[in-house]
């Protein structure tokens, strides 16, 4: 965090005891001491708080994904379900139709068919 090396507290050490005097600085620098590591546990208890809050919000996201994959899937079901409910077995148009019924013009025509012993040329 701050860049202070030897000499800068060597220098503050010397500055502090000729403007504190000899009776005061221990004080001084226990007090100090305690403010630092009270702003440092600080720090680190709201630093810790944020990054819980983050993952939290990371976690919510595949949540609420699922969730509207939930919800969608109800959507569904429920639709599926109100169609069956207002299905009616004796109407006549209740009956189940076939999917692809052969068309009978579909069938080939036994007269188009080439005959045994001629040969189909393509015209």
């Amino acid at each position: 965090m701050f860049d202070v090396g030897f000499a800068e507290i060597l220098l503050l050490s010397l500055v502090g005891l000729l403007v504190l005097g000899p009776e005061k600085l221990p004080k001084v620098a226990r007090t100090l001491g305690g403010l630092a590591r009270k702003a440092r546990g600080s720090w680190m208890n709201l630093r810790r708080t944020i990054e819980a809050e983050m993952r939290a919000e990371e976690l919510k996201k595949p949540l609420k994904q699922f969730e509207k994959e939930i919800k969608s899937s109800m959507d569904q079901v429920k639709s599926g379900a109100d169609s069956f409910r207002n299905f009616d077995p004796t109407k006549p148009d209740a009956a189940p139709k076939p999917d692809a019924a052969p068309k009978p013009d579909a069938a080939p025509k036994p007269d188009a068919a080439p005959k045994p012993g001629e040969i189909d040329d393509g015209s």
